[in-house]
């Protein structure tokens, strides 16, 4: 009897660690996929002080969730067009004299609390809001990585292709049409970007911690870089081992892992802000 117990408990002990090394090499690679895309677009979105900008499109995605639900698409394609309707609407009214930051919080903070109850109306549908707020990385399947994972290389692509242009119209947009570059095709670039990492971290971070994974890994590297390339790659880095410190975190404290990426992510920017100034002290 002994034996019998043995022979049919080691299966299920078995197949339960290839599940967890499963899923969670899954939610490795998505972490690293939003990483990749996040990180460097960060970048431009600080130097340009576009961080309001960023967190309107990922407070107005959860428009896009409902829209999916309720046309039966994808995730990805819903919070696409939602994300691009906004960015349309914020130029639209830029060029009306509105305040930007006015408008924005206005904008960021409806289209939030609209997606919401659109979402509760929705009938026969039952979701998990709070998978959406605040991600839920180690749900993430094939076909979500490889949405992720496309998204990533397609921004990564755009920001190589346009790296130089993109820098000149951030810096200077006089200078950059005399060297016959429109800054506001730039601009539509970032904002096509901006709205496909939202899309693809939906999954990973959710929608209230999307911007955090764009500022923070950004905002880390600006203290301790002193090119605009340094600071992509050290963005980069940070990003990649905030989702790498949070996975394991996480696993060890039982703790909800999008929100412990984001933790370590902003450790690792109260680590930075030290390390500058002790640089910045022996430099003087």
């Amino acid at each position: 009897m002994t034996t019998t117990m043995i022979t049919t408990i080691a299966p299920r002990t078995k197949g339960s660690t290839t599940m967890l090394d499963d899923f969670m090499t899954r939610a490795l690679l998505a972490g690293m996929g939003v990483a990749f895309a996040a990180a460097p677009l960060g970048c431009f979105v600080v130097w340009r002080r576009m961080a309001y900008f960023g967190d309107a499109t990922a407070h107005a995605a959860i428009l896009g969730v409902a829209l999916s639900l309720a046309l039966n698409m994808s995730i990805f394609a819903g919070a696409m067009i939602i994300a691009l309707v906004m960015a349309a609407l914020v130029a639209n009214l830029s060029d009306r004299g509105f305040a930007m930051d006015t408008m924005l919080g206005v904008l960021s903070h409806s289209a939030l609390a609209f997606g919401l109850v659109a979402v509760s109306f929705l009938p026969n549908v039952r979701i998990d809001i709070m998978a959406y707020l605040f991600g839920d990385i180690l749900a993430v399947n094939k076909v979500d990585l490889a949405v992720i994972w496309c998204g990533a290389a397609l921004v990564v692509g755009m920001l190589i292709w346009r790296r130089n242009a993109l820098l000149l119209s951030t810096l200077s947009p006089d200078l950059a049409y005399a060297s016959g570059i429109d800054p506001r095709r730039e601009q539509l670039i970032l904002t096509l970007s901006l709205a496909i990492v939202v899309a693809v971290a939906i999954k990973v971070v959710g929608v209230l911690l999307i911007t955090a994974m764009l500022i923070i890994p950004a905002a880390t590297a600006r203290t301790i870089s002193r090119t605009p390339l340094a600071m992509m790659v050290i963005a980069t880095c940070v990003a990649v081992a905030a989702v790498l410190s949070g996975l394991q975190v996480s696993l060890w404290q039982d703790t909800p892992t999008g929100p412990t990426i984001v933790c370590c992510a902003a450790v690792f920017f109260v680590f930075s802000m030290s390390l500058g100034a002790l640089l910045k002290e022996r430099t003087n």
